[in-house]
């Protein structure tokens, strides 16, 4: 099993790439997340929010070639970490690659909504890219602990 973290948007700040160090190395080795960040579509020019986010879905596209797309959207449906974790371990069961996409300012395009196994919104707020980055890591290392045995803090 890999996963992937396909985020539009690059150099971002030492806060972020910190932070999302951080839970990248406390992962377990049977659970290795690479990170891509893809270049977000040049805004301006004239052209349309829609232009714009289908020249970010063929980026995304591109990248999750032989992945199972699951797209980090704010309509998407609210995973606790446990169903986050029971998702995880299905798909290690599976064998399959998983690659999360984190849109850029203008969300993703609806062709890649539609072409998502699953509809993932971390959050009912609004969040700036760079830290759904963290969170989202973050809740991958909290869910790999608990596929692990881990008492989950709560309990």
């Amino acid at each position: 099993m890999r996963l992937r973290i396909l985020a539009l948007g690059a150099r971002m700040p030492a806060w972020v790439v910190d932070g999302y160090a951080e839970y990248a190395k406390r992962l377990p080795r049977d659970y290795p997340v690479e990170l891509v960040e893809l270049k977000p579509a040049p805004r301006g020019g004239g052209r349309s929010v829609e232009q714009i986010l289908e020249a970010e879905a063929q980026r995304i596209e591109a990248a999750c070639q032989g992945y199972r797309l699951i797209a980090c959207d704010e309509r998407g449906r609210a995973w606790s970490t446990r169903d986050l974790a029971r998702e995880l371990a299905r798909w290690r069961e599976d064998g399959e690659s998983d690659a999360f996409a984190i849109g850029s300012a203008d969300g993703l395009a609806q062709r890649i909504r539609i072409r998502a196994s699953a509809l993932l919104s971390l959050s009912a707020l609004t969040l700036p890219h760079a830290l759904v980055r963290i969170v989202l890591i973050e809740q991958i290392y909290r869910a790999a602990s608990l596929i692990g045995g881990h008492p989950y803090h709560r309990e």
